[in-house]
């Protein structure tokens, strides 16, 4: 069943497109990467998606209904964590039901039941400077899972991390994913990333930016950081990057 539907979708700046005609759609429990180099338009996409800045054209459906311009429905995650420095790890957490209109203490403890399983036990008192940034980066997603309403927009959200941390985090996101099943469209410019992550790949190329390619990641799960040594990973990444050099 298809969660999110984005038909037609163009956006312009001072009269000219920056993404054009855009048509992709997740489905429930899915994770789709929207791959592609710096300034193809993958972050006005999501601005779109998210209602932050409305399409010029086109319209974006959330379970059938039209919510084209409207925010706060579908949860979006930066690249930086942007948690409050003076609130602690669980008002952090808990923030986005308090602006739903939870009482604190109510939205602090339906924050806290998910702290362990996401690993985050222990860190409720902290205060964000005393997290590294892969719990930075725990803290940040469960704050975004708690306030969607089943599709979460996940916008470079690994690309600050260094690379040890980063493969850490992957193999603990796709631990994640494989109980709570959140539909999911991550921005990246990592093929790896995509690869190992996705379900499927977008690819986001040109000026102004289209969809060139639609690739399915037929790889088995559970999937983990050993399998981007494999031949049939590294097959589908030649073919991924011959894909973007000619649509580049």
């Amino acid at each position: 069943m298809k969660k999110l539907k984005a038909e037609n979708i163009t956006v312009s700046y001072e009269g000219e497109n920056v993404i054009e005609n855009i048509n992709i759609h997740l489905c429930d429990g899915e994770i789709v990467s929207l791959l592609g180099v710096s300034g193809s338009g993958k972050t006005t996409l999501f601005n779109a998606l998210s209602g932050i800045a409305p399409p010029d054209c086109g319209s974006v459906l959330l379970d059938g209904e039209d919510i084209t311009g409207k925010t706060g429905r579908l949860s979006y995650m930066l690249q930086k964590d942007l948690l409050l420095p003076y609130y602690t790890v669980l008002d952090n957490v808990a923030l986005p039901l308090i602006i739903r209109g939870e009482k604190k203490k109510i939205a602090r403890e339906k924050a806290l039941e998910h702290f362990a399983f996401f690993g985050l036990e222990g860190t409720e008192k902290k205060y964000p400077h005393q997290l590294s940034g892969g719990m930075r980066q725990r803290a940040a997603f469960l704050r975004t899972y708690l306030s969607c309403e089943g599709v979460a927009l996940l916008d470079e959200p690994f690309s600050a991390l260094d690379a040890i941390t980063k493969s850490a985090v992957h193999q603990w996101y796709l631990d994640i994913m494989k109980e709570i099943k959140l539909s999911s469209l991550i921005v990246t410019h990592d093929i790896d990333e995509a690869i190992l992550l996705s379900d499927r790949i977008y690819i986001l190329s040109g000026k102004p930016g289209k969809i060139t390619d639609e690739i399915a990641v037929k790889l088995p799960r559970p999937r983990d950081n050993s399998m981007v040594a494999t031949e049939d990973f590294l097959g589908l990444k030649r073919k991924i990057m011959e894909k973007i050099a000619f649509s580049a």
